[in-house]
């Protein structure tokens, strides 16, 4: 049966086993003497209830898109690029680095700007391990996360910690820098539409471009690129450092549209969901916006749960982890391809 379900559409895979996470999760509320049903009306009324549920979803959603984006690009392109939580902190970093610098709105371009050139040069060492040393970058990209996390840890313990030294974190980035607020007293922001259009931007770059068209060759079949010509360290440190700015604009975007400072556990694992992210999305840049959506639905929803009815934090988070596996398992073969 297994080698059945394996024939079938991409879509159709997927969609089968997010019911059977579905499934598995309600088995789980079930065990834990929550009713299912229930709970999953819950879900989909904190998530989707009201405008302003649907707000909170698309504010979950953007750095979700954003990074699973670059995920998807750089996968495109053969790179397993497992390192978006990483860049989306050096990107993050950036924007607060700059941005309790400057006090005019005409300095957002330039803080976004480099929030996706810090998240570009963190994905470069990667590219760059791979190209001079042969290192695999599943493994680089996945410890320069931790080196990132530590890094921002360090920082706003010392060197960038508030000047009250109350809490670690950063001081406020300059109010004309925030990002336009669309549906107050909610905190969706101007950068959800920045990046619908970078997926589109994306969408024709990848597919619509002659850069593009040797990105998608060189990591569909290396063997026949370097037939034709195409420059495989090339395409790996494009691939690297498109994906590396796609997750650092995110950060950028965080910081100036939500949170406003840097501070310890500012991404409560966006770069490590964007892979199921990119795996739902079947790696194709406009499958990132539903994607990301039905992931920050998914965030929304179990924090509504553990509000509603009590669901421990634990076991919501066993639920995303349940739907976060069923996506890779259905992705793993075109991954693989």
């Amino acid at each position: 049966m297994a080698a059945g379900i394996e024939k079938w559409h991409p879509v159709g895979r997927t969609v089968l086993a997010l019911l059977a996470a579905l499934a598995a999760g309600m088995l789980v509320l079930r065990v834990a003497g929550y009713a299912p049903l229930p709970a999953l009306q819950v879900m989909f009324q904190s998530a989707f209830g009201s405008p302003f549920a649907v707000a909170d979803t698309l504010v979950k959603a953007t750095p979700l898109a954003l990074c699973g984006l670059g995920v998807s690009l750089s996968f495109r392109g053969g790179q397993f690029n497992i390192g978006a939580e990483g860049q989306m902190l050096l990107g993050a970093l950036a924007a607060v680095f700059l941005g309790v610098r400057l006090e005019t709105p005409w300095a957002i371009g330039p803080v976004l700007a480099a929030s996706i050139l810090a998240g570009s040069a963190w994905a470069l060492v990667a590219a760059w391990l791979k190209t001079t040393r042969g290192v695999n970058e599943v493994i680089s990209t996945l410890m320069l996360n931790f080196i990132a996390f530590w890094l921002v840890s360090w920082l706003v313990h010392g060197p960038l910690q508030e000047a009250s030294k109350g809490y670690p974190q950063t001081e406020l980035v300059s109010e004309a820098l925030w990002l336009t607020r669309w549906l107050p007293p909610t905190r969706l922001h101007s950068g959800t539409l920045w990046a619908l259009v970078l997926a589109v931007v994306g969408y024709v770059w990848l597919f619509y471009t002659p850069t593009g068209l040797r990105l998608r060759v060189a990591g569909s079949s290396p063997v026949a690129a370097a037939t034709a010509g195409i420059a495989l360290h090339r395409m790996t440190w494009l691939a690297l450092a498109v994906g590396g700015g796609c997750a650092g604009l995110a950060g950028g975007v965080e910081v100036l549209g939500v949170s406003h400072r840097l501070y310890e556990q500012f991404s409560p694992g966006y770069g490590y969901m964007a892979v199921a992210v990119a795996l739902l999305a079947r790696q194709h840049p406009l499958g990132v916006i539903p994607a990301a959506v039905a992931f920050g639905a998914l965030e929304v929803g179990a924090a509504g749960l553990q509000r509603a009815v009590g669901v421990s934090a634990g076991l919501a988070g066993v639920i995303e982890a349940l739907v976060m596996l069923a996506v890779i398992l259905a992705g793993r073969r075109d991954v693989a391809a």
